[in-house]
């Protein structure tokens, strides 16, 4: 294995919150058995540490990672050069046709417009030297309060996508995203939004966090009257010690049982939306996780971590230039995202045989003995990742979602199977 120096450091914490994968993944007899890492090719820049909004269920600002404190409000110059520097070097040593690049934070839209494309085209400039064939896509996510039009215009220019998260279309389902004041920030979200609608061009799309208090198919219509090109509807960040919120009936997931009986409130959430998207007659967005469990069960690859088995391949560059892993990793202990790495001593490389990231590239074989053997693997893929921890144990267990996500996958799966009956029925 390589030595990384740094790493060591902050791997006796992982140990102790997590034995699995920091104490009992041997990365070495991996590599000498011959599985082989795959490449990061998507990195996430985090261009500043801080936000102007204070969302009270926050993976980065309210929960179990408090390592924001510590990080320098923005990325320097220099951290974005060498940022690109690392990137370049990693794609021309594995020949990658692409890199994906999100700008993100804390709120990456506090940098001024003139500099907001700086890291982007940095990128795209040490790509030119070092692996020309390589080419960028580029996003930045943003809570859409300080979307101006010069703001659209220069990340426009710069062949930037533009992603909002928000929670619903209406005021009442933004009530935890409020300024540091307290004060609602709904109201400029929805004129930047309004703003960004006018430019698909450069729509990527709206992420909600689904909250159980809201009525899932208002929700849904309301979000659609920002013409969003894409919903990424997300299960809050939770685990086996710190638990979703309950539903208002007071079921929790985890617990099984039938959709309605309060044991997968978080899966019944979803179906009355895929219900109200499956039959529309027009296709008005696409919804993330409904095409990914549909492209799953049809045996197609699917992008994202969430589900299927596929090998993580994100890297995350915090403000200081230290490397780490996935920032949902957040939610489960302090630290649980960092490796000790950084862009002055460390290559992406060696981020690849960093346990915390080879365990994430293992597929069926980072799973519990129940999810290797359950006949809905493939698509499920164990869950989100942050979602299997439990303190003390780590991250090899079900998803604290594993109820949910049963009946979720078992229902578009008979959905489809209806469908596809459909022109023998007509035929006949």
């Amino acid at each position: 294995m390589r030595q990384t120096g740094t790493s060591d450091a902050v791997l006796p914490a992982h140990r102790f919150h997590a034995p699995w994968p920091y104490a009992q993944l041997d990365v070495p007899a991996l590599r000498a058995a011959g599985q082989r890492p795959h490449p990061i090719r998507q990195f996430v820049l985090k261009t500043r540490s801080r936000c102007n909004l204070a969302c009270t269920y926050c993976y980065v600002y309210a929960m179990a990672d408090q390592g924001w404190r510590d990080q320098p409000p923005a990325m320097t110059p220099a951290t974005i050069a060498r940022a690109a520097r690392r990137i370049a070097e990693h794609a021309a040593a594995h020949r990658l046709a692409r890199v994906d690049l999100v700008l993100h934070g804390g709120e990456p839209l506090l940098t001024a417009p003139a500099g907001l494309a700086a890291p982007v085209e940095a990128v795209r400039e040490a790509l030119r030297e070092l692996s020309p064939e390589t080419r960028v896509t580029a996003a930045v996510q943003t809570n859409g309060t300080l979307l101006t039009r010069g703001r659209i215009a220069a990340l426009a220019a710069a062949g930037i996508r533009v992603g909002v998260s928000l929670d619903g279309g209406l005021p009442l389902h933004n009530a935890r995203r409020v300024d540091h004041a307290g004060q609602p920030g709904f109201g400029a979200a929805a004129r930047g939004l309004r703003l960004l609608a006018r430019h698909p061009e450069s729509y990527a799309g709206v992420l909600c966090v689904i909250d159980l208090a809201q009525d899932p198919v208002e929700t849904y219509e309301s979000l659609l009257a920002f013409h969003p090109p894409s919903l990424g509807l997300l299960l809050p960040l939770a685990n086996w010690s710190d638990p979703p919120p309950a539903g208002p009936g007071g079921g929790a997931p985890g617990s099984g049982g039938a959709p309605g009986d309060g044991g997968t409130p978080y899966a019944d959430w979803l179906l009355a939306v895929f219900e109200r998207w499956w039959h529309d007659r027009v296709r008005r967005t696409r919804v993330r996780v409904f095409e990914e469990v549909i492209a799953l069960l049809l045996g197609l690859p699917a992008a994202t971590e969430t589900l299927g088995l596929a090998p993580a391949s994100t890297a995350v560059i915090e403000t200081d230039g230290s490397i780490e892993q996935a920032d949902s990793l957040k939610s489960a202990y302090e630290g649980a995202a960092a490796t000790g790495l950084t862009l002055d001593r460390h290559t992406f490389d060696d981020l690849l045989d960093h346990p915390g990231l080879a365990a994430r590239q293992l597929g069926r074989e980072a799973l519990a003995d129940g999810c290797r053997s359950c006949e809905l693997v493939e698509v499920c893929g164990g869950g989100h990742y942050p979602h299997r921890y439990r303190a003390g144990e780590g991250f090899r267990q079900p998803s604290v979602y594993c109820a949910d996500l049963k009946v979720l996958i078992r229902h578009i799966g008979q959905a489809l199977h209806e469908a596809a009956q459909q022109p023998r029925q007509a035929a006949s």
